[in-house]
């Protein structure tokens, strides 16, 4: 009589048919816990809307500064937490300086055409009701130093006056400053209506 569960017999017959291969496999469980401990809220809900701009209005030769927008940024934690914010350019193909700046997406109608930048620096953090200073460093936390700019794929974090790394915070709000530039129309094709298409994430991460 069988008095094997169907699973267990059904393991057991396997072993039985191949006990001469001597053969091994390897099984992985992988997985993420993260705190879930911070909420993020951009203002605009992180729109940025430049308007119509006519093209006879672009400068043929020079870069067209556009007007800076700024949004507010305001992190929540449920207690001190490590934490730093990382910009994820979504259109990094149309940038002429992926290492610095974002960029604006590409000209649907001639598509080797790159249509400009965005630049992202972080103004007046607050962190628990104190000035603070944004770092950024660029190999993942290693090291740290001060800067504004937020360039992309560095981390940014926000230390106490003359910290040298992120300090554990509860609550922080600052300035994100985006200044926008197309560039010179003599490299761009306007004979029809082109959309500015910058798209960019701001990832939360752990420390």
């Amino acid at each position: 009589m069988n008095l094997c569960p169907p699973l267990a017999l059904m393991l057991l017959c396997l072993t039985a048919s191949h006990a001469a291969l001597a053969q091994t496999t390897d099984l992985q469980v992988s997985g993420l816990i993260t705190p879930d401990a911070c909420t993020v809220q951009l203002s605009r809900d992180g729109l940025i809307d430049h308007g119509t701009i006519a093209a006879s209005s672009l400068d043929p030769d020079q870069y067209n500064v556009l007007v800076p927008y700024i949004l507010e940024i305001d992190i929540t934690c449920s207690g001190p937490m490590l934490f730093a914010l990382m910009g994820v350019d979504n259109r990094a193909g149309s940038s002429q300086a992926p290492d610095y700046f974002y960029g604006l997406g590409m000209n649907p109608h001639a598509p080797t055409e790159r249509l400009g930048s965005v630049a992202l620096s972080y103004r007046e953090p607050m962190g628990d009701g104190q000035p603070l200073q944004s770092m950024a460093s660029r190999d993942f936390g290693a090291s740290w130093f001060a800067e504004t700019n937020a360039y992309p794929r560095a981390l940014m974090g926000f230390a106490r006056p003359g910290g040298r790394m992120p300090s554990p915070l509860t609550q922080l709000t600052t300035l994100l400053r985006i200044d926008t530039s197309i560039n010179p129309a003599m490299y761009l094709t306007l004979d029809q209506e082109v959309p500015l298409d910058g798209s960019i994430s701001l990832d939360l991460h752990y420390l």
